[in-house]
C-alpha cells in the first residue's frame, strides 16, 4: 500500500489512523521495538525542517533506521526516476518522497516494490493533515462536528486537509482568495462536496462565529519565497492576501484555538502576537508530526 492522499482510505481508516498517532504518543515504550530490522529511505527535492526531523526520529524511536537522500547529491537528480527506485526499493522496506511534483511520486509508485509515503508535493500533504487531526481529537475529544476554518492560499495542504476532515466528519470553512493552480484535483473537490461538510466563502467575520480552530499557512512555498523569478507573483499574492492576515483583530470575537502546519512568515499570514498567544496551538501542532509519522509507518510498514 501507497500513500499518497487519503483517497484509498475509509473514514474508519482515517480515524483508526488518527487513534494509531494518539496511542504512540502516550505509550511510545509500547512501539520501540514495533520496526525493529526495518529501513526506510527519505528522498528530499524539496527544502524540509518538520518532515524529514518527523520521519527520521519516528523511525528511530520505532527501532528501525532512516536513510536520508538528498535528491541533488545522488543519481536521481541525473538518472530516471523509475530506474532508481527499481534500484532502491530492492534495499530498503519504505520510502518516504518530498517531492516537487505529484507526477514524479507517482512514477516512483509504479515502479518500486516497497511502500511510497508521500512527504509532500505540490498536490498533497498527508502526513501534515494527519498530524492536524491528531492536534484537532487531541483538544477536543472528537473529529465528527468539530468545526474548523482554514484562511489562506488554496494549495497542497488545504486539499489534504479538504479531504481529511470530509472524510473524518469535521465541518470545514475554506476562505481562499486564491488558487494555487499547480495543487488543483477537481475530483478531490467534488467528493468532498458531496459530503456537505466542506464550503468555501470570503465571508471571514460569518465563518469564525462560531468556529473551534482557525488555520493558516504559508502563502508562498518556502522555496519561492526568495526566489527573484517569483518576484512578480510574491508581490500580488501579498497584495491580495493582507487583508486575510491572521491577526488580533480578526480574532478579538472568536475562541478559536490558532493553528499553522509551518514554516512561518511572520508578519505576513500572522502576525507573532497570535502565534505566541494562548490560544496559539502551533507548537504542539508541529510536534504531532511526529507521532503522525509514526503512525503512518506503523500502518505501512509492520
Amino acid at each position: 500500500m501507497h500513500l499518497m492522499n487519503f483517497r484509498e482510505l475509509s473514514c474508519k481508516e482515517l480515524t483508526e489512523l488518527v487513534d494509531l498517532g494518539i496511542e504512540v504518543k502516550r505509550d511510545p515504550k509500547k512501539f520501540a521495538r514495533a520496526l525493529n530490522g526495518k529501513s526506510i529511505a527519505l528522498i528530499f527535492q524539496k527544502t524540509s525542517t518538520r518532515t524529514r526531523v518527523s520521519f527520521e526520529v519516528a523511525m528511530t524511536q520505532l527501532g528501525g533506521h532512516a536513510l536520508y537522500i538528498d535528491w541533488r547529491t545522488t543519481n536521481f537528480e541525473l538518472a530516471d526516476i523509475g530506474d532508481e527506485l527499481q534500484y532502491l526499493s530492492r534495499n530498503v522496506d519504505g520510502v518516504m518522497a518530498r517531492m516537487l511534483y505529484n507526477s514524479d511520486l507517482q512514477k516512483m509508485m509504479q515502479a518500486s516494490r516497497v511502500p511510497i509515503i508521500n512527504g509532500c508535493d505540490e498536490r498533497y500533504h498527508p502526513s501534515q493533515a494527519l498530524a492536524d487531526l491528531i492536534t484537532i481529537k487531541e483538544r477536543q475529544h472528537k473529529l465528527e462536528g468539530v468545526k474548523l476554518v482554514y484562511i489562506g492560499i488554496h494549495n497542497n495542504v488545504c486539499n489534504s486537509l479538504i479531504e481529511a476532515c470530509t472524510k473524518t466528519g469535521i465541518e470545514l470553512t475554506t476562505i481562499t482568495p486564491i488558487f494555487n493552480e499547480p495543487s488543483r484535483d477537481e475530483e478531490l473537490l467534488r467528493e468532498a462536496k458531496k459530503t456537505g461538510l466542506w464550503k468555501s466563502t470570503l465571508d471571514v467575520k460569518s465563518a469564525l462565529k462560531d468556529a473551534d480552530f482557525v488555520y493558516t499557512d504559508t502563502w508562498i512555498d518556502m522555496e519561492f519565497f526568495t526566489d527573484p523569478k517569483f518576484a512578480q507573483e510574491k508581490e500580488k499574492r501579498l497584495k491580495q492576501m493582507m487583508a486575510y492576515q491572521i491577526n488580533k483583530e480578526m480574532l478579538k470575537d472568536s475562541k478559536a484555538y490558532i493553528m499553522h502546519d509551518m514554516p512561518i512568515h511572520r508578519g505576513y499570514e500572522i502576525t507573532a502576537d497570535v502565534i505566541e498567544s494562548p490560544k496559539s496551538i502551533i507548537y504542539k501542532q508541529a510536534e504531532n508530526r511526529l507521532y503522525s509519522a509514526k503512525a503512518i509507518l506503523l500502518k505501512l510498514l509492520q
